[in-house]
C-alpha cells in the first residue's frame, strides 16, 4: 500500500511516495518558484540519479499535476498510475484548538483549516491550496489532514496560557500552540522504542534543531510544554527567526527606526536569529564553521543556541520533575557532535554524559549516552513525513 505526503509552501511544495509495506519512501521530490518565473522541480528516487525539470508552474495545481507525471512516467516514475496511491497525507501547520488528532478532509474539515488561517496566515493558505489541487486532480483518492499544533493539545492550561486579559484567549483563542507536533511524535515513540519502555512510563525532552527548531516536554506519551508559541517565532533563536524576545521591544524597534507594525515582524521572522545575530549567515554550518576560524559575531551565536538549549532542558525538566531522556533530532540536532556536546557537558546537574566515540559515530539512531550518565541521551533522525504517512494510513484503515 502506498501513500502520497504533501506538504505544500506558499511557492513550493514537496512530496514522498512511501511504501507502507516497508516503511521506505518509493520517490520523493521538490517543486520550486510555483507562480514565480524558472519554477523548476527536482524529482529523486533512491538509486537514481535526480530529475530535474524547468517547466512553468502558474500555480499548485500544475505543481501536482507535474509530480503526478514525475511518479507514473516511464522513465522518471516508479508507479504506472495514480491508481496504486492509497491516500495523500497532507501536512497542515495551524489547526488551532479545532484539532487533537489527524483526521479525514472534508468540506468541514477545510473550513476550519481556512478559519485557522488567522493563526497562521502565512502557512494553512498555501497548505489549503495543496489541499484544493490534489482534489482536483485526484478527485476520488482519500485525503488526511495531519496537523503540526494537534500533539500539543495535550498541554495543560498553566502551559499554553498567556498572561494577557483572558478574553483575549476566549474570544481570539490567542495561546501557546506550538509546533513540529509530527517530529516530537514520530521521535518519542522511536526514542521509546530504543529504551525498551512503553511511552507511558517515559519523561523525554526533545530538541528538534534545524532552520526552525524546538524543544517539547513529553511526559509519558504527551506533550506538557515547547518551546514555539501561537506562531513558529517564540522559543530558541533560529536560522532567521529571533526567538524569545521582550514585546515592549517591538515597539522600541518601531519608534527607533520609523518602522511600520509589519515591517518589525519581517525583520524577526527573515533577519534576526542566527543571520542576525551572527551578520554572516542564517546556516549553521556556515556559523560554526567561521566561528572556528576566529569569527566573534558567529560564536557569540553558537554559543546562544547551545545555553538557550540548556536552559530550555533545565526548565522543562524541572516542569516534569525529571527526565528520562534528552533527545537530538533535526537538520543540526542530527549531524552536530560539537552542539551535543556542549549542550549535554553543562547539564551534569542531571546526571546527562555524553560517550564521545558514540557521538562522532553517523548512524541515524543512537544511544549516545556515557554509561555513568543518569540520563539517556539519545540522537534520533527524525521522519515526519513517515509519521504523516501512519495517520493517514490509520485514517484510512479504520
Amino acid at each position: 500500500m502506498n501513500i502520497l505526503v504533501v506538504n505544500a509552501g506558499s511557492s513550493s511544495l514537496k512530496y514522498q511516495l512511501i511504501d507502507m509495506n516497508t516503511e521506505k519512501p518509493l520517490a520523493k521530490g521538490t517543486a520550486e518558484r510555483i507562480g514565480i518565473k524558472n519554477s523548476v522541480l527536482t524529482h529523486k528516487v533512491p538509486g537514481r540519479e535526480p530529475v530535474v525539470i524547468e517547466k512553468k508552474m502558474k500555480d499548485h495545481k500544475d505543481a501536482i499535476s507535474l509530480m503526478i507525471k514525475a511518479l507514473t512516467d516511464s522513465k522518471t516514475g516508479v508507479i504506472a498510475s495514480m491508481d496504486e496511491i492509497s491516500a495523500v497525507g497532507h501536512r497542515v501547520v495551524h489547526g488551532g484548538e479545532s484539532f487533537a488528532r489527524s483526521v479525514l478532509i472534508d468540506e468541514t474539515v477545510i473550513r476550519a483549516i481556512e478559519k485557522n488561517a488567522e493563526l497562521a496566515p502565512l502557512h494553512n493558505p498555501a497548505n489549503l491550496m495543496g489541499i484544493r489541487a490534489c482534489q482536483n486532480v485526484m478527485p476520488e483518492a482519500k485525503m488526511a489532514a495531519v496537523f503540526d499544533t494537534a500533539f500539543h493539545q495535550s498541554m495543560p492550561e498553566v502551559a499554553y496560557l498567556y498572561a494577557i486579559p483572558y478574553e483575549m484567549y476566549q474570544e481570539k483563542k490567542i495561546r501557546k500552540y506550538g509546533f513540529h507536533g509530527s517530529s516530537h511524535r514520530y521521535v518519542a515513540l522511536k526514542a521509546a522504542e530504543m529504551l525498551n519502555r512503553p511511552i507511558e512510563e517515559l519523561k523525554l525532552i526533545n530538541c528538534h534543531i534545524g532552520n526552525g527548531s524546538s524543544v517539547c516536554a513529553i511526559k509519558y506519551g504527551k506533550s506538557v510544554d515547547t518551546s514555539m508559541g501561537m506562531t513558529p517565532l517564540e522559543g530558541l533563536i533560529m536560522g532567521t527567526r529571533c526567538g524569545d524576545l521582550d514585546p515592549a521591544i517591538i515597539q522600541h524597534i518601531m519608534n527607533s527606526y520609523k518602522m511600520t507594525i509589519n515591517e518589525v515582524m519581517d525583520v524577526l521572522n527573515k533577519k534576526s536569529g542566527f543571520l542576525g545575530l551572527s551578520q554572516y549567515s542564517s546556516d549553521n554550518r556556515d556559523i560554526m564553521k567561521a566561528a572556528q576560524a576566529g569569527n566573534k559575531q558567529c560564536q557569540i551565536a553558537v554559543d546562544a543556541l547551545e545555553y538557550q538549549l540548556r536552559k530550555y532542558i533545565g526548565a522543562y525538566a524541572a516542569a516534569m520533575d525529571g527526565v528520562d531522556a534528552i533527545i537530538f533530532t533535526a537538520g543540526i540536532g542530527e549531524n552536530s557532535p560539537e552542539l551535543r556536546t556542549n549542550v549535554i557537558g553543562g547539564l551534569s546537574f542531571l546526571g546527562a554524559a555524553i560517550d564521545e566515540e558514540k557521538n562522532l559515530l553517523r548512524e541515524d539512531n543512537m544511544d549516545i549516552s556515557a554509561e555513568s550518565s543518569r540520563v539517556r541521551v539519545l540522537r534520533i533522525a527524525t521522519n515526519e513525513e513517515l509519521m504523516i504517512a501512519r495517520d493517514t494510513l490509520e485514517l484510512i484503515s479504520k
